[in-house]
């Protein structure tokens, strides 16, 4: 039988919390981090409610895991995000030890793969799951900025 908990479904997840902040008016960036495919982190940006520049989705959801866990370390979680993790959020994932980062649409300015920020050398990571429609979210979010201004 096929396991229906795969990064497809995961990144769905992801993609949900992207919503939530493009209806907040934040940047629509979302994350859930998954252990044993039971989801313990939702999140989404919050850099403009909290007047925080470090307020990025993956922080929210590093913070909220490792209170679920008791503990500061994401070993044998992965996390799901809606767009390639920025230096910050990767140098977080770094010390996290997550074991896998799971992102949609590429950051070809800021990406932590763009920039070859390093991330822990048991962290895996793949990129370009359900990039187009974390990519049309982020651009009609843009638009719809530039038409308000």
């Amino acid at each position: 039988m096929e396991n229906p908990f795969d990064d497809t479904y995961f990144m769905k997840k992801a993609l949900q919390e992207a919503e939530t902040a493009y209806e907040k008016g934040e940047i629509p960036v979302g994350a859930v981090i998954v252990i044993e495919n039971r989801i313990i982190a939702r999140a989404h940006n919050l850099t403009e409610l909290l007047v925080d520049v470090t307020a990025h989705a993956e922080m929210q959801a590093i913070t909220a895991a490792s209170n679920f866990l008791g503990g500061k370390y994401l070993q044998n979680c992965t996390l799901y995000v809606t767009l390639e993790p920025c230096q910050m959020c990767a140098g977080a994932l770094y010390w996290s030890q997550i074991s896998k980062i799971v992102y949609g649409a590429k950051d070809e300015e800021r990406g932590c793969t763009t920039l070859n920020t390093k991330l822990h050398p048991k962290t895996e990571i793949i990129g370009g799951i359900m990039a187009e429609e974390a990519s049309q979210l982020l651009k009609r979010f843009f638009i719809e900025k530039r038409n308000l201004n």
